[in-house]
């Protein structure tokens, strides 16, 4: 019998499979990111044929300089271990700008110019001035409007959502789905105050959260937290982590969420009756829980629907949209989820579907499965929204065999 107990580590090295040149570049991905968001607008701006005078140049210079070393400093103070606030209001408005910048930049100083050559608008040197000053004459007008979409009050959206299985006397069940409010360094406690009042005007059977409700641990956010226990459901207030949760002490939320008279849903489900006829209400923790060593956490849809009757309509809350798959092969009737936020800054829910089946609105998944994607009530991050509004959901279900009037 051989002995492998000494097998030398070269061996053993040798034989596993080298990683691929896009997997170490991606290592590279936070370094890399910034210099793109910084230099490329720098570059089209200032460089591509303006022949600004050299005051101007050097100024300009500076300024996106300024913001490439900022920028990640203040962010990693921000959101980093040490959550300085002060440090994130800065860092998180300079992301949310380079990434307008950039993207505007790449689109005018291609598109704009080429048109500007066909049209033969002016000399090089005028064309590339009329491209700078659109582009942040773009850039400004984006992110002033995307300031003012961030903070106001989401309007409220309604969608009919019809199940085959719901029974009629649970036609027009009023679900309202909060998600993805992200209190944060700003303090948005009068904004909390107001998206209650607005959710409680809409007189809701169910209201839910799917998670993401800070950036911090629930004792420092409290204050922002706090409205949600003034929101009013004839039936039941149920609530679902977020992956957020799991960067900010995960089980402090939960408590506080109980706390506030909402149920969590952590890995289990209950009942919701009307008419004679039922729905069982799910929920999971996040797909991300397991990762985090919390004892317990983990998104275990099993465990969620042990003990429902198979032959009931459910409606599952999971977080993110990817955990669909999961609940279309367990015949999950309804799954509804945020964290996309629409991509939140136009055009980034590109890079979102990358990762998610759906960015936004109901979409179908096998035979019987219904997904809907909020784009969130809140933001995370810089506080902007660009071609990607924020949401209160109303859904209304639909049984394919409402009840007969009197």
């Amino acid at each position: 019998m051989t002995d492998t107990s000494n097998t030398r580590p070269a061996e053993s090295e040798a034989r596993a499979p080298r990683q691929s040149p896009l997997h170490r570049l991606m290592r590279y991905i936070p370094l890399i990111a910034p210099v793109l968001l910084w230099a490329v607008p720098c570059w089209v701006l200032l460089y591509t044929g303006q022949h600004w005078p050299l005051p101007v140049t050097l100024a300009g210079t500076a300024v996106f300089v300024l913001g490439l070393i900022s920028m990640p400093l203040a962010m990693v103070r921000g959101h980093g271990r040490r959550q300085q606030d002060r440090a994130a209001i800065v860092g998180d408005p300079l992301l949310g700008t380079s990434w307008v910048l950039f993207t505007w930049s790449v689109l005018l100083g291609v598109l704009l110019r080429l048109a500007l050559t066909v049209t033969g608008v002016g000399e090089s040197q005028d064309r590339a001035r009329i491209v700078t000053w659109a582009v942040l004459g773009v850039a400004a007008a984006l992110l002033g409007w995307g300031y003012a979409e961030a903070r106001r009050v989401p309007r409220v959206r309604r969608v009919d959502v019809h199940l085959p299985r719901l029974g009629a006397g649970l036609d027009g069940l009023r679900v309202v789905l909060v998600t993805d409010t992200h209190y944060g360094p700003l303090d948005r406690a009068r904004w909390s105050e107001r998206v209650c009042e607005t959710v409680n005007g809409l007189e809701a059977d169910l209201v839910c959260h799917t998670g993401d409700i800070a950036d911090g641990t629930a004792e420092r956010r409290r204050a922002q937290a706090t409205p949600l226990g003034t929101v009013r459901a004839t039936r039941a207030r149920v609530y679902v982590t977020g992956n957020h949760e799991y960067y900010s002490e995960a089980q402090g939320w939960v408590d506080l969420m109980d706390e506030l008279g909402w149920e969590p849903l952590r890995n289990r489900h209950v009942l919701l009756e009307r008419g004679g006829d039922t729905l069982v209400v799910a929920g999971v923790d996040d797909v991300t829980a397991e990762s985090s060593g919390l004892a317990g956490h983990r998104a275990h849809l099993a465990g969620a629907l042990d003990g429902a009757d198979p032959g009931l309509p459910v409606l599952l809350l999971a977080h993110q949209p990817k955990f669909v798959d999961r609940a279309a092969a367990a015949g999950v009737d309804l799954q509804l989820s945020g964290h996309t936020h629409g991509g939140q800054i136009w055009p980034f829910h590109h890079l979102v579907r990358l990762d998610q089946p759906a960015v936004a609105g109901l979409s179908r998944h096998g035979s019987r499965t219904l997904l809907y994607t909020s784009r969130g009530t809140g933001f995370w991050g810089p506080p902007f929204r660009v071609f990607a509004p924020s949401e209160i959901t109303l859904l209304v279900l639909r049984s394919p065999h409402p009840p007969t009037s009197p």
